[in-house]
């Protein structure tokens, strides 16, 4: 049965940021119409279905999984839909009449049990390079420099997403959407990088995160290689709260150097 669709005016949060992707005239240059709004942004939107569905037990120990399609524009309507099936729910995203992402998301009966001292803890590098095919060496642990949103920082997050779901202000909880975006910042923080794509992230979340907590990653890297002319790079992290409470085993997967088109 499919529940109501979730209507979202999509907000493009990475205009003015490093990564020109979300650049309107760079992103035409990759053969996109203008700047992309983050795909960790369309995750959050995502989200918005299994906590809607389950609460806050979905915030403790949920599993969604999310692939990015085509892009969503700022400014345009991002529809979420979401259809149950026995293993938890099929979610969709259009925009524009396109299909722009696919996922799905179901509550185990308990979170694993996974244990800090299987995740090697890293820093950031000390010097940002340009990213090169050595910058995310298979089997490197990387980390990044810790993160927190609080207060104000936490509420306009929340506008951002556009998220109308009242249980995050009501009981001071920390929205699992920002969990992917520290998986970003791993990339960001270990490389200077050019135009770039988060294109999928599958997150099992651990434990639910507060308002303020200080976020990182333990991050691994599981794959760095070419496909289509895009390389692509792939990690395996524990996001962590206050250097000791594991909140989600993110698998995320992103293209660290895409193909430019040619010009017409």
């Amino acid at each position: 049965m499919a529940s109501q669709a979730y209507r979202v005016s999509a907000y493009n949060t990475s205009k003015d940021s490093e990564n020109k992707i979300h650049d309107d005239s760079v992103a035409r240059k990759y053969g996109f119409s203008g700047g992309l709004v983050p795909g960790v942004d369309v995750m959050a939107y995502m989200l918005h279905m299994p906590v809607a569905k389950w609460g806050r037990d979905f915030l403790a120990r949920g599993l969604i999984e999310a692939r990015f399609v085509k892009p969503v524009y700022d400014g345009e309507i991002a529809e979420v839909s979401a259809v149950d099936d026995a293993g938890g729910l099929t979610i969709e995203v259009q925009s524009k009449g396109d299909l722009c992402a696919t996922g799905t998301a179901s509550l185990p009966g308990s979170a694993p049990k996974l244990s800090l001292a299987d995740f090697t803890e890293a820093g950031a590098v000390k010097e940002r390079k340009p990213v090169n095919l050595n910058s995310y060496e298979v089997g490197e642990w990387l980390g990044c420099i810790p993160r927190d949103w609080s207060g104000d920082t936490a509420k306009e997050y929340l506008a951002d997403i556009r998220e109308t779901d009242p249980i995050y202000a009501r009981e001071t909880l920390g929205h699992p959407g920002l969990l992917p975006r520290i998986m970003n910042k791993v990339l960001v923080d270990n490389a200077i990088l050019g135009p770039w794509i988060h294109v999928g992230s599958k997150m099992q979340l651990l434990s639910a995160g507060k308002t303020g907590d200080e976020l990182t990653a333990r991050a691994k890297v599981v794959g760095n290689y070419e496909k289509k002319g895009h390389r692509f790079v792939e990690l395996d992290a524990l996001v962590v709260a206050n250097g000791t409470t594991p909140l989600a085993h993110i698998w995320h997967i992103a293209i660290y150097q895409p193909r430019e088109q040619a010009a017409a």
